[in-house]
Formats: C-alpha cells, structure tokens, sequence
C-alpha cells in the first residue's frame, strides 16, 4: 500500500467549517476564526483542515496567543501532524508567539508529538455552565479532562 502524498492548501471558512461538520467526532464547527489550511492529496482532494482562532479560555486571549480550536480529517495517515506544524509557523508568520491547542482523554496527541508539540497541562473534567439559578444548554463536551498542548 503506498502512502499518501499530501500537501497544504488554503482552505476558505465556510469550507474548512463544512469539513469539520463532516469529519470531526465530537465537536460542531468553531464559530470564528483568524485562518484556516487544509491538506489535499495529489489529486487535489481535501483531506483534512485544521482552525486557529483566538484562544477560547479568555485568560490565555492576549493578543499573541492563537488556538487550534479545530482539526478534522477523513483519518488520511500523517495529515494531522502537517497541518499542526504548518499552522504553528502561519501563526509565527503572522507575528503570534504561542500556539495551543488542547485534546480529550482517550485521546492519544500522536499528532501532535509529531509535530513537536508539547504537553503544557493536564485540566481536570469541566463540571459545565448549567446551574439551577441560571440554567444554560452546554454546546462542547463537558465531565471529560482535558490535555493542554503548546506548539514549539
């Protein structure tokens, strides 16, 4: 079986926010962004995209700080790792000095190892927003820790 070649190519909002529809396991498409990259085999054939947006925890939100809130692929072997390490230098090129990025338990962050990530910290489960005085609809996973990863 030969490997797939892969290469980046710029990918468009409302289509990097449809592959992630498509493709991701366990999240909805992030609602913003400040870019978005693809991998497309060498037919042209998108198979993979990640998002990087403004960090979802305000505290880490400084102005030099992006997120890869996103990554999504049809399980093409390696695309991940590329667009991990191509957003890390679109984002230095972009005069940001930190990357982040964060995976659930059970997952095993292969990908961004490969990449040259690394762990920053462990976050425990997040009770969620939804109290009896103020009752909220939670829109991501909640009760599941959490792996901070910072790019380098």
């Amino acid at each position: 079986m030969s490997e797939t070649r892969l290469h980046l190519v710029p990918v468009r909002s409302r289509d990097a926010k449809e592959f992630v529809r498509l493709w991701h396991r366990h999240h909805p498409p992030p609602v913003g962004q400040i870019f978005s990259v693809g991998a497309a085999d060498e037919a042209g054939v998108l198979r993979a995209v990640a998002v990087v947006g403004r960090p979802v925890a305000r505290h880490l939100d400084d102005g030099t700080t992006l997120e890869v809130t996103r990554t999504a692929s049809d399980g093409t072997p390696n695309a991940n790792s590329l667009l991990y390490g191509a957003a890390w230098r679109a984002a230095k090129a972009l005069g940001y000095r930190c990357l982040i990025t964060y995976t659930q338990a059970g997952e095993s962050g292969a990908s961004l190892r490969g990449a040259g990530w690394r762990v920053l910290a462990q976050r425990p489960p997040r009770p969620g927003w939804h109290t009896s005085s103020r009752p909220r609809t939670d829109h991501g996973p909640v009760q599941i820790a959490r792996t901070l990863w910072q790019a380098q």
